[in-house]
């Protein structure tokens, strides 16, 4: 089972976050003799540590910080990204719509920096299985160490495979064997036929995708297929509000569009949906799919949608920072790296303390 989360006093170890007069957030690892420094003074650790959940600190500099150990959603918002990560407004929809459970044996497409992976394995509760796939060895391990951080283990519910959708699953996954997938990758439609035999009739498949040109090419691939129900979409935004005596008003800031989120269920083998009365809409053209969706599957990239591929170096940079991560919830002595140290490589953990820090 996945432990709870600690409560009660700070603990040495714990994860801290401290939150300023202006809504300013610093996470700090509490560790006996430590200090978290800014430009408004020190904190001391020795001073939290023993402190209730929820208490006021000061700074030498005089600056007062709120003490509360982080929610999953300020975790998620805040730890190492190897690439762009699934908003908790869109990870919420996703457990709702794709009714992830207890017990299910839900599969994952790409893990990305794992930020999904914690709402699934946090919803199954040590329970069913999760299963991630991934092509990049890098995100991997960016994606392992944030869980890792935030369950001081690798859960034993929860699997990662390297490796592309369509050919990792018919080895991983035998027909009928897959409650849900749910799929967060550029083209989701090339791995349409694997994940439609993976599943179980009734099992629900759930694609987020970022652009309209991405939602209408697996509409379309859905229907086209013939093995699934009508798929349904939508898109979660949510908008603040300022509350402050008779100033109550909407933000003048929101997170408007992050991603669409398409679902659909499996039919039974042989089965098919019900007849629908003839439409009265004018079919589009060849040349208008084409032009609106590509057949050709090189002309989908990630900067053909706009979206922004992280460096090499930057990947690497917050692969070592969520190993630390990782080793600090475990309560393992502070990892260090060398200047010749990846994060991709085969063992991602470096227990060399003596090492120079060169990050």
């Amino acid at each position: 089972m996945i432990p709870a989360p600690p409560s009660g006093p700070f603990r040495e170890g714990e994860r801290v976050q401290l939150t300023d007069q202006k809504g300013r957030m610093t996470t700090t690892w509490l560790t006996s003799g430590g200090k978290m420094h800014s430009q408004y003074g020190t904190i001391s650790h020795d001073t939290l540590i023993g402190m209730p959940d929820g208490s006021l600190v000061t700074s030498t500099g005089g600056t007062e910080y709120l003490a509360l150990r982080p929610l999953l959603n300020d975790v998620v918002m805040s730890m190492p990204r190897g690439a762009a990560i699934i908003y908790p407004k869109d990870a919420a929809m996703i457990l709702a719509k794709a009714d992830i459970r207890p017990g299910a044996r839900v599969i994952e497409a790409g893990v990305g920096s794992g930020a999904l992976s914690l709402w699934l394995l946090r919803m199954l509760g040590g329970t069913g299985k999760l299963t991630s796939f991934e092509r990049r060895q890098e995100f991997a391990d960016v994606a392992r160490g944030n869980v890792e951080s935030v369950f001081g283990t690798n859960p034993n519910n929860w699997e990662i495979v390297i490796g592309d959708l369509s050919e990792a699953l018919p080895n991983t996954f035998a027909p009928g064997t897959a409650d849900r997938v749910i799929l967060d990758m550029l083209a989701p439609w090339e791995c349409l036929p694997e994940v439609s035999r993976a599943l179980i009739p009734g099992g629900v498949l759930c694609c987020y995708v970022a652009t309209v040109t991405q939602l209408s090419r697996i509409a379309e691939a859905i229907r086209a297929h013939g093995g699934f129900t009508e798929p349904e979409a939508d898109e979660t935004m949510v908008r603040g509000w300022h509350v402050e005596g008779l100033a109550v008003r909407p933000d003048h800031r929101m997170v408007a569009h992050t991603g669409f989120l398409l679902t659909a269920r499996r039919l039974a083998e042989g089965a098919r949906l019900p007849k629908k009365p003839a439409s009265t809409k004018t079919p589009g053209t060849v040349e208008d799919v084409e032009a609106w969706t590509p057949s050709d599957n090189a002309a989908w990239s990630l900067d053909a949608i706009g979206q922004r591929n992280v460096s090499d170096k930057v990947l690497r940079k917050r692969g070592r920072d969520a190993v630390r991560a990782a080793s600090q919830a475990r309560h393992e002595p502070p990892v260090t790296f060398t200047q010749a140290d990846d994060i991709a490589t085969e063992n991602p953990q470096v227990d060399d303390a003596s090492a120079k820090e060169t990050d």
